[in-house]
């Protein structure tokens, strides 16, 4: 299975240029710790924001990346658990034909992806996994 590693899909012509829309529950971490979700190990510290997603998935998100990606609904107070949208922002993606690993980050968790799974570019050096399911549900075209 192939390790992608410095992967720059700003020159990678198969790549597209995608905005997420989706509503996520949200809670705090308390304390640091592991969730196994689809695509790998999520470490965590206290306070980053551990996502559930539309069906089910879930995933963590740093509380540096989280207050800036995500926006809270129905009067809650940002940091608050609950309800929250994430703003509107164009990434890359880029769909494999093979499975796959690729690190979260720079001595990130490594994440594994299947034949058909979507790698995700955030920003450089900023990486994610998408499952072909979750992606054509949440995703679409920038």
């Amino acid at each position: 299975m192939p390790h992608l590693s410095q992967l720059d899909l700003a020159t990678d012509p198969a790549a597209r240029r995608v905005v997420k829309d989706e509503a996520v529950e949200v809670e705090f971490a308390a304390n640091a710790g592991e969730l196994m979700s689809l695509e790998g190990p999520n470490r965590y510290a206290s306070g980053d924001a551990i996502v559930t997603g539309s069906g089910g998935e879930r995933w963590v998100v740093s509380r540096e990346r989280f207050d800036a990606k995500y926006a809270p609904e129905a009067g809650i107070e940002h940091g608050c658990a609950g309800t929250y949208r994430n703003r509107p922002s164009v990434v890359l993606a880029k769909q494999m034909r093979e499975p796959f690993t690729i690190a979260r980050s720079a001595d990130g968790d490594i994440l594994t992806g299947d034949a058909g799974d979507w790698v995700m570019q955030y920003a450089p050096g900023d990486y994610g996994v998408v499952k072909a399911a979750r992606f054509a549900k949440v995703y679409h075209e920038a």
